[in-house]
């Protein structure tokens, strides 16, 4: 019989205030549960209020200290301003921001006008670097922060049908390199995730057809797709004081894709 699997436990993430953006489904429903069992204090942000109100009800329920959700349109930035002053104001701090939020809707080249590349580099680039921009502040006051932000191995491999998607993505590299050295007198780490094929709801609805699956596993070392738990499970080491040496880095999380 197989035994169940047991996970690290990180005493320092303990009553840490915890901002995770896109945390009501898929990655950033995996991160938000992963803090809130970890005794942490999270605040996430989303527009999808039927999701959000099921996974604060399933982390009670759990026994963990409940999530608090927040509506925001991440497009907006004058909402994400208004929003991340409102968790200080709640909390006092903020001690790590997740930049999960993206969407990497497929697109073909000659397809992508003006307005739809605005609108994706708004929802995958420019909301991680406001978000960053409000969270730090705080964190040069107490001193301490841990921003974490969510790139993808679809720039390195490279993909097709997402040329903006893709774009944004590198340019998170980029500006986690640079955010890194910027912050870290204030010892402030900054650090990106690079997840590859994750067997999320979405990506099993809209992409994972039996055609794409083979090819994610003929172009993975590991033969079997990643679960969204197995990224949060990093996020929660880049965040916890484990890692307190590790900044500017990217990890690569892809069954050995890339």
């Amino acid at each position: 019989m197989e035994q169940a699997r047991v996970f690290a436990t990180y005493p320092s993430l303990q009553n840490r205030v915890i901002v995770v953006t896109g945390g009501a489904s898929g990655i950033g429903e995996a991160i938000v549960e992963a803090f809130a069992m970890q005794n942490a204090q999270v605040a996430f942000l989303d527009i999808q209020d039927d999701a959000a109100g099921v996974l604060i009800e399933r982390m009670t329920s759990a026994g963990a200290k409940t999530p608090i959700y927040y509506h925001c349109d991440l497009a907006d930035i004058s909402a994400v301003q208004a929003t991340v002053q409102a968790v200080v104001r709640r909390f006092g701090t903020v001690d790590v921001l997740v930049n999960n939020a993206g969407n990497d809707t497929r697109h073909k080249v000659a397809e992508v006008t003006s307005e739809y590349w605005d609108q994706a580099i708004a929802v995958n680039l420019k909301q991680q670097f406001f978000m960053a921009q409000a969270v730090i502040p705080s964190m040069q006051k107490a001193q301490r922060g841990s921003i974490i932000n969510m790139s993808s191995i679809g720039w390195v491999i490279p993909s097709t049908n997402q040329v903006v998607y893709v774009t944004a993505k590198a340019a998170v590299v980029g500006m986690t390199r640079t955010l890194a050295h910027e912050l870290g007198p204030d010892n402030i780490r900054v650090n990106c995730i690079m997840p590859g094929a994750i067997l999320t709801e979405r990506q099993q609805r809209l992409w994972l057809t039996a055609e794409y699956t083979a090819h994610v596993l003929a172009n993975q070392a590991l033969k079997r797709m990643i679960l969204p738990d197995e990224v949060a499970r990093l996020a929660l080491f880049l965040a916890a004081e484990d890692s307190s040496a590790i900044t500017n880095q990217s990890y690569v999380i892809d069954a050995g894709w890339v």
